[in-house]
């Protein structure tokens, strides 16, 4: 098998009108998709696409994901891009990717021309009117490699240039084996999709829709901010399983939301992207009975990497473990000399480790390096920039990045342990530290009911003074990124204007 696609065939033989994509008001069946995706894949090839970036661009609906697949019946990579990425975030992508063809909706038509756009643009729906060419879909499977690119996503770099990061199909396929296995996803589960189309973390969702023929509904992004309705959507829809971001879980469980409905259909909820606070793990535990997974991996590695199931409760203040490594794949932690240690920053290898970043090659060899721990022969893995350590058990935890760590007042200290105690006090649901290098000012920016000269009181009597911020913003949401982690540049200028 070289790439997931093959799983479409298979699922298109044994059960072709079963709902796979829904959402927008819409529900494409396996044959739908299957459809869907072999017109676009032999408009392409009509075209003279080849193993090229195909930007898809379109708003987050069942008729993009088939749009991946389209391009992948030619033989391309897709590019995904949504209007709500807002024009500046859009034109640094078409500048640095430059592609001849981009499959569109008319969401795309007024940024596609305000950024310039000089591609041929196609019309997704329109394209539906030309007829599938087997002999060139056929002619372009024989032609596939596992070794082809198979996306290209774009994830913010710490200069504020977003870096491209190119997957691969072996490393898909390796992928789609590994996140099913963790979920135990089948074809009686309904996944509840939370991530937006232009992020790697909607392959958990379309790879367990392809490999084990579940169903996946897309929840609508208005719903993430009322978290009554958010539920009784979960449960109009038995929703059975949720591989949603920190931030999206503990809306719904520090809100009170389980005194008013509690999701009845779930049997797995998987949570990334942040440290989940005990505090709200086990309210989610209490109210809702089902198997819990905390994912964790970089993009760089085609997504999640690791993978624990929570087995015991966590008092406030512990760390829920990330667990161990998937099959296919090694964690292993460097100190900063260099050699392997229980306590250090993650590297990670194997097949899921991506080409690097697109036209990109000085921030590629920064992280995609040579294995440090031999030098025998040539070996990439990804230096993720993530602090990790083995507990007692020889779990993972994570303990922050390595650009969280900071100086000040003489100590070198985590932000992470700032917002780990701040998540423990009552009337605070969610925390980000910041730190303003030029005033060597700490800060914290929270959510919730908590005055602050109360937070103040009660985080002096569990932090010692140099971990004490200076200053505090009570705000109505934490930022965060395009892949649901806290964005830090944001939230300190709410706080250091």
């Amino acid at each position: 098998m070289k790439t997931v696609l093959e799983y479409l065939d298979l699922r298109l033989k044994n059960a072709p009108d079963k709902p796979m994509f829904c959402g927008d008001g819409e529900t494409l069946t396996v044959s739908d998709a299957a459809a869907r995706s072999d017109a676009i894949g032999s408009a392409l090839l009509r075209r003279g696409a080849d193993r090229e970036p195909v930007l898809v661009f379109m708003k987050r609906s069942p008729a993009m994901i088939a749009a991946f697949f389209g391009v992948w019946k030619a033989n391309c990579f897709y590019v995904p891009v949504d209007a709500e990425m807002g024009e500046t975030r859009i034109r640094s992508i078409l500048d640095r990717v430059q592609p001849r063809f981009a499959v569109k909706d008319g969401s795309a038509d007024a940024l596609l021309a305000a950024c310039g756009f000089q591609g041929k643009a196609l019309d997704a729906d329109t394209l539906l009117s030309e007829p599938a060419d087997a002999a060139a879909l056929d002619a372009a499977k024989a032609r596939r490699l596992d070794s082809d690119p198979a996306y290209l996503v774009f994830t913010s770099g710490s200069t504020g240039a977003p870096k491209g990061v190119v997957g691969v199909h072996r490393a898909v396929l390796d992928y789609a084996g590994q996140i099913t296995a963790a979920l135990k996803a089948d074809e009686t589960d309904v996944f509840g999709m939370q991530a937006p189309l232009y992020v790697d973390a909607c392959l958990k969702e379309i790879l367990s829709a392809l490999k084990c023929g579940s169903s996946v509904v897309l929840v609508p992004k208005k719903l993430f901010m009322t978290p009554v309705p958010l539920v009784e959507f979960l449960n109009a829809n038995r929703i059975t399983t949720l591989c949603w971001v920190v931030p999206a879980l503990t809306l719904i469980s520090a809100l009170h939301t389980f005194d008013a409905v509690v999701p009845r259909y779930l049997k797995t909820v998987a949570f990334g992207s942040e440290v989940m606070p005990p505090k709200q793990l086990r309210i989610w535990r209490e109210h809702v009975p089902a198997r819990y997974l905390n994912l964790y991996g970089p993009t760089e590695c085609t997504g999640m990497s690791c993978c624990y199931e929570v087995d015991r409760d966590f008092a406030d203040g512990e760390r829920v473990p990330i667990g161990r490594a998937f099959d296919n794949a090694e964690i292993f932690l460097v100190d900063e000399n260099g050699r392997r240690a229980d306590e250090g920053e993650i590297h990670i290898r194997g097949t899921s480790v991506c080409y690097g970043y697109f036209r990109d090659p000085e921030r590629t060899k920064n992280a995609f390096v040579q294995n440090p721990l031999q030098s025998d022969y040539p070996e990439t893995v990804y230096r993720t920039g993530d602090l990790g350590r083995f507990n007692e058990r020889g779990e993972l935890e994570f303990l922050g990045r390595r650009d969280d760590q900071i100086k000040h007042m003489g100590h070198r200290i985590e932000l992470g342990e700032l917002e780990a105690a701040a998540r423990t006090i009552d009337g605070v649901n969610a925390a980000c530290a910041v730190f303003d290098r030029e005033r060597s000012v700490l800060g914290l920016v929270y959510t919730g009911t908590a005055d602050r000269p109360a937070l103040q009181n009660a985080l002096r009597g569990k932090l010692p003074e140099y971990l004490l911020p200076k200053r505090m913003a009570c705000v109505g949401a934490i930022p965060l990124t395009e892949n649901g982690k806290t964005d830090r540049k944001a939230a300190a200028k709410l706080l250091f204007r």
